[in-house]
C-alpha cells in the first residue's frame, strides 16, 4: 500500500506558500503517495486544484472553531495516515496531531505537545530559511535538499491576466498586515515617479488594500498606474507576477508568491530582517534594507501596528536609489 501524508499548516498565506516545498519534495520521493493538506479558511485558494494534493481540509477558525476542528479530526482519523507532519508550533495543532490516528507523527520541538510525537525536530531561528526548517521534518524520509515552494495557477488564471501583459510592466504590492513591515505610501509614489514610462505599473493586494492602492495611484499622477487590488485572486496575481520585469514587495505574502513562481522580486525589509529565514527565493532576488545600523531593528518577528520608537527610521531612511535593481529602467 502506498504511503499517505497529511501536512498541517493553518497559519498565514505566506506560511502556506512556503509549505508547498514539502509537498514538492514528498511527491518527488513518493510519486504514488496520497498527499493531503490542512489550511485555515481563507487560504485554501492558494492550493486550489494543486495537482499533487488529494484532499484539502479547511479549518474555519472563526465560526465554531473547535467544532469545525473536531469534524475535520474525525475525517482524518478515518483516513489512517501513514504520516501526519505538523509544521506549526501551537498546542491546538499539537493535540490534533496526537489524536489523528497516524502511524507516525512528526513536528517541531517548540510545539507544547511535541514530547508525545513520534519524531521531534528542533526549531531554531539560526539564519536558515523557513523551507530548510520545514524540510528537517521530512529529511529522513527524502533527502538533504529542501523542496522549493511551487504554485499552480490554472489556465483561466493566466487568461485573466493576459490583457495586462501586452507591454513591459512592474508589479508593486505596497501593503502588509503589519504597519512596521510596510514601506510608506509616499516612498512607493516616489519609486513610481522614478520608473521609466515604458512600464505599466500594477498595484496588487486584497480587497482591503484597495484604498491604499488607490491613494498611491491617484497621488502618483501617472496614467500608466493601475489599481488591481481585490480584482485578482492569489493565483491570478501569481500568474501576473511571473512575467513582470520586477515585483516590488514588502516582507509579506506577495514576496512568497514571487518565490513560488520564480518571478523577479525586490523585497523591502523595514522592521524585520532576512535572517529570520523568510526571504525571497527567486533566481533573481534583491533585498533592500536601511543602510545604517539601527539599535532598535529588528523590533520583532512579525512587526507592529506602529513603530515602538515613533520614528520608523527602518523604513523612512531607505533611499529609492536602492530599489534600482535588476533590469529595471529608471528615469534619472
Amino acid at each position: 500500500m502506498a504511503a499517505s501524508f497529511l501536512i498541517i499548516q493553518t497559519a498565514f498565506i505566506g506560511d502556506v506558500i512556503l509549505a508547498t516545498g514539502v509537498i514538492e519534495k514528498l511527491k518527488k520521493h513518493y510519486p504514488d503517495a496520497q498527499i493531503d493538506f490542512m489550511v485555515r479558511k481563507g487560504n485554501e485558494g492558494i492550493v486550489k486544484d494543486h495537482p499533487y494534493l488529494n484532499t484539502i481540509y479547511i479549518w474555519d477558525k472563526k465560526g465554531g472553531k473547535y467544532k469545525n476542528l473536531w469534524k475535520i479530526l474525525k475525517q482524518v482519523r478515518h483516513q489512517k495516515y501513514s504520516y501526519v507532519i505538523n509544521l506549526q508550533r501551537y498546542a491546538t495543532t499539537g493535540w490534533f496531531t496526537l489524536l489523528s490516528g497516524a502511524n507516525t507523527t512528526i513536528g517541531f520541538d517548540k510545539n507544547p505537545l511535541s514530547r508525545f510525537f513520534d519524531k521531534v525536530v528542533p526549531h531554531v531561528f539560526d539564519g536558515k530559511h523557513e523551507i530548510e526548517r520545514n524540510h528537517t521534518l521530512i529529511r529522513d524520509l527524502t533527502d538533504t535538499i529542501p523542496g522549493q515552494p511551487q504554485l499552480y495557477p490554472s489556465a483561466s488564471d493566466f487568461e485573466i491576466v493576459a490583457p495586462y501583459k501586452k507591454q513591459p510592466y512592474i508589479c508593486i504590492a505596497p501593503t502588509s498586515v503589519w504597519f512596521t513591515k510596510q514601506f510608506p505610501e509616499d516612498k512607493w509614489i516616489e519609486l513610481i515617479h522614478q520608473l521609466s514610462n515604458i512600464y505599466s505599473v500594477y498595484l496588487l493586494g486584497a480587497p482591503t488594500d484597495w484604498n491604499t492602492c488607490e491613494h498611491i495611484r491617484v497621488s502618483s499622477q501617472q496614467g500608466n498606474v493601475y489599481n488591481l487590488a481585490g480584482k485578482l485572486s492569489l493565483l491570478a496575481s501569481a500568474a501576473l507576477m511571473q512575467d513582470a520585469v520586477m515585483n516590488y514587495v514588502n516582507d509579506s505574502a506577495p514576496m512568497h508568491l514571487s518565490s513560488a513562481m520564480n518571478a523577479p522580486v525586490c523585497a523591502v525589509y523595514c522592521s524585520t530582517i532576512p535572517a529570520f529565514g523568510y526571504g525571497p527565493l527567486s533566481d533573481q532576488s534583491f533585498i533592500v534594507e536601511v543602510e545604517e545600523k539601527l539599535s532598535c531593528r529588528p523590533c520583532g518577528l512579525h512587526g507592529h501596528k506602529a513603530c515602538p520608537e515613533g520614528h520608523f527610521k527602518c523604513a523612512r531612511n531607505i533611499q529609492i536609489r536602492q530599489l534600482r535593481v535588476g533590469q529595471v529602467d529608471m528615469i534619472v
